[in-house]
């Protein structure tokens, strides 16, 4: 991945929901994963500038079920800019912290059913006592009708926050837990309504200077998404809400970052403040990898925390620009499944380069099942993806065989370029229910090939789909070119891209070598 000119975002691509600590030195993340399987990435750094993807904390297919995480097209509304929102169900808004030397983290799994409009919301604890290990308890959960719940150490007791259904008019409780068994130790309480924005959720509660400082996002997760802060002299409160409110927001600007929001803010060695928030590159309206994670400076004035407007360059308090750099990942961690995955029907070789399919019948559009496909977070706005299959078998032929390259958001939204081994045809496929789109375009060879390269290059305005069938140097021909807007909507996922197959008979397998994801 070549480097950002620029320190924003510290995380890339699909990471929204971003929660962060700093414990001996380090700085800790991690940010939601919805339908995508291993999930909650967490991101590990020094310095705020150099992150590196070392874990997951459902890493185990025992731990959860994502089966229900379908997404839902809504229909259009005035936060989301009169569009449709294609609204995904699974793992919501985490919140991390460190307590007694654990690991603790909070978060909702979405399960969502067909023809329901509202999710059911399964909220749970995980815990690990060593994040470098990366292995994370099995889920203890807890009794609450809401989602992005927040946690907090208080005294010898512990509390959670919460975003109560229903929706829109959500409302922060507030209730004291057992963290070993999920039991209620306390009534649930509404402690704050907000300020008047649509959907108060994300709340983080935290001690400081005699105040228990409450700080949530505001107005949906789109257009006129902000963070507002209240302030109490207890947890239950009443809360005082900031005089400067929203202390963060992109609502009403030209900037190019918008959308910011559903913040967290902590401190570094030296007591200055840091903020994480979700925010996306908007571009004539274009905003392909959807909601990442930014960066950006606070203060405390001794009674409330101002918070720097998110810019793609970040300045320390020292006024000093930080350095960008290149986001990595330990082996293996970030590559990405749907659903409750057949992780028997993938095999990696040669350091993951080469990877080797079983398909099923299970296309990209199943709402529950889980295809045969796997894939990395777009992290570039700027790349390509690049694979080949050179070992072709004559038992393809009767087996409606494809197998490919796929851009996925969701069952509703995703493109793809592809070989059909019934008709010798290399074809391109857009789909997005969303926004009423749905194309293809075949191109049918002479003879099936020794060996099929695809690619997909992409820029912020565009993605390029493109086939090879000469080994070696590839003459890419060029079949497609998806204009970015026809992915960009009023989400909550950003793309993945990988390699897919699938099939009506069991027991194939496709090699896909010189697999590169960007």
């Amino acid at each position: 991945m070549a480097p950002q000119t620029s320190l924003n975002p510290i995380i890339p691509g699909f990471a929204p929901d971003p929660s962060a600590i700093h414990v001996d030195g380090w700085f800790f993340l991690v940010t939601s994963s919805f339908h995508l399987f291993p999930g909650l990435p967490i991101y590990a750094s020094k310095d705020l500038c150099s992150w590196k993807h070392i874990g997951n904390a459902i890493h185990r297919q025992t731990q959860l079920s994502l089966l229900k995480s379908r997404t839902c097209l809504t229909p259009p509304s005035l936060d989301t800019g009169g569009r449709v929102l294609p609204a995904t169900g699974g793992l919501y808004a985490p919140t991390i912290r460190h307590h007694a030397d654990t690991f603790y983290l909070v978060c909702t799994n979405a399960l969502r059913n067909e023809g329901e409009s509202r999710a059911k919301k399964e909220n749970f604890i995980l815990s690990t006592k060593d994040i470098w290990k990366g292995e994370w308890s099995d889920p203890v959960y807890f009794e609450f009708e809401g989602i992005d719940p927040g946690i907090t150490f208080d005294d010898g007791k512990v509390y959670i926050q919460g975003s109560a259904s229903p929706g829109p008019a959500t409302r922060i409780n507030n209730f004291e837990i057992d963290i070993m068994t999920g039991k209620k130790l306390s009534e649930e309480r509404t402690i704050w309504t907000g300020t008047g924005g649509i959907y108060p959720e994300g709340p983080h509660v935290f001690k400081w200077n005699g105040w228990y400082y409450l700080i949530i996002a505001e107005g949906g997760t789109h257009l006129s998404h902000s963070v507002t802060a209240a302030r109490s002299r207890s947890i239950w409160g009443p809360y005082q809400p900031a005089p400067n409110n929203p202390i963060l927001t992109a609502y009403g600007t030209n900037e190019y970052i918008q959308h910011t929001g559903h913040c967290d803010i902590f401190q570094d060695r030296d007591d200055q403040w840091w903020v994480v928030c979700l925010a996306v590159r908007k571009n004539e309206g274009r905003y392909p990898l959807s909601r990442e994670t930014f960066l950006t400076s606070a203060t405390y004035d001794g009674e409330w925390f101002q918070l720097e407007r998110v810019k793609s360059d970040v300045i320390n308090h020292s006024g000093v620009q930080l350095s960008s750099s290149v986001l990595k990942a330990a082996p293996g961690v970030d590559y990405l499944y749907i659903r409750d995955a057949l992780l028997d029907r993938y095999h990696f070789e040669q350091d993951n380069a080469a990877i080797t399919l079983t398909p099923t019948s299970i296309d990209l559009s199943a709402p529950e099942s889980s295809p045969t496909f796997v894939a990395k977070r777009q992290r570039a706005l700027e790349g390509r993806t690049t694979a080949t299959v050179s070992q072709f078998h004559d038992t393809w032929d009767s087996a409606k065989l494809k197998f490919g390259l796929a851009c996925y958001k969701d069952e509703h939204r995703y493109f793809r370029i592809y070989f059909d081994v019934a008709d010798s045809a290399v074809v391109f496929e857009i789909v997005n229910a969303a926004q009423s789109i749905a194309k293809t375009t075949r191109q049918v060879l002479d003879s099936v090939p020794e060996e099929l390269s695809f690619c997909i290059e992409y820029t912020e305005r565009e993605y390029r789909l493109l086939y090879a069938t000469v080994s070696g140097s590839p003459s890419w021909l060029s079949l497609a070119t998806v204009d970015t807007l026809e992915i960009t909507d009023p989400d909550f996922v950003g793309p993945i891209i990988g390699v897919f197959a699938v099939a009506d008979t069991d027991g194939l397998k496709v090699k896909f070598e010189g697999v590169h994801i960007n």
